[in-house]
C-alpha cells in the first residue's frame, strides 16, 4: 500500500510504502472487541469495596422479642435492610484483568491500523516537530489537513514543543510509538503517524 507523506503545512514530502500485512488486513470486529475489552479491564483499579456484616459496628444481639411485637422477626441491626447496616452482595477488592494471548494483542493492533488505512483516515507525516510550543500554529496545520480528532504517534520520543502545543487542542492526543494501542487508535477519527512511527510499528509487529 502506497501513501503520500505530508509535511505540517499539508504539502507533499514524497511517498511511503506501507506493509500490507499490517495495514492491508480486513478488520475483524471480534478481535478488536477482545483487545479493547482486555485494555479496559486492565485499566480498572478494582479497589471499590463495601462493608460486610462482620465489619459493621452495630449491636449484634437480638434487639427485640421473637414474637408479640407486631413486627418482623429480626436478629441484629447489622442486616442490610436497616439504615447503617451492611450492603448485600456489594463490590469487593479484586483484580478485573483478563488473559489475552500476545499474538491476539499484536493482531488487534494490526487490525486497528488496517481499519484506519481502509477508511482513508490514516495520515503519514514527514515529522512532528515545531520550532516553538504554539497551539495556534498546530491548530492551523491540522485545519489544512482537515483533522479535528486525531491520535498522533511519533517515534521513540515525542517532540516537546509539539506535545505542549497539542495539549491545548481538544480531541488530539500524542503518543510515542511504544505507546500505540488499539483503544486510543479506535477512539479518534484520524490516525497520524510519522515516518519514524511507521518504521518502529513495522519492526514491532512483524
Amino acid at each position: 500500500m502506497k501513501l503520500d507523506v505530508l509535511k505540517l503545512d499539508a504539502s507533499k514530502a514524497g511517498a511511503i510504502e506501507l506493509d500490507d500485512a499490517i495495514y492491508g488486513l480486513d478488520p475483524r470486529a471480534d478481535i478488536l472487541h477482545r483487545v479493547v475489552t482486555w485494555q479496559a479491564n486492565k485499566a480498572r483499579a478494582g479497589t471499590r469495596k463495601i462493608k460486610t456484616r462482620s465489619e459493621i459496628s452495630r449491636v449484634g444481639q437480638k434487639f427485640g422479642r421473637q414474637k408479640g411485637s407486631g413486627g418482623a422477626r429480626h436478629g441484629d441491626r447489622k442486616s442490610n435492610i436497616f439504615r447503617g447496616g451492611a450492603k448485600a452482595h456489594g463490590p469487593v477488592v479484586r483484580s478485573h484483568t483478563t488473559d489475552l494471548p500476545k499474538k491476539v494483542r499484536k493482531l488487534g493492533l494490526c487490525h486497528a491500523l488496517s481499519s484506519k488505512a481502509g477508511a482513508k483516515t490514516l495520515i503519514v507525516l514527514d515529522d512532528a516537530k515545531l520550532g516553538a510550543p504554539k497551539t495556534k500554529d498546530l491548530k492551523a496545520a491540522f485545519a489544512k489537513m482537515g483533522v479535528k480528532s486525531a491520535l498522533v504517534i511519533d517515534g521513540a520520543e515525542v517532540d516537546k514543543n509539539f506535545l505542549l502545543a497539542a495539549k491545548n487542542i481538544p480531541h488530539v492526543d500524542v503518543l510515542p510509538a511504544q505507546g500505540a494501542n488499539v483503544r486510543d487508535i479506535l477512539g479518534h477519527e484520524t490516525l497520524v503517524l510519522t515516518r519514524q512511527a511507521v518504521e518502529q510499528l513495522e519492526a514491532r509487529l512483524k
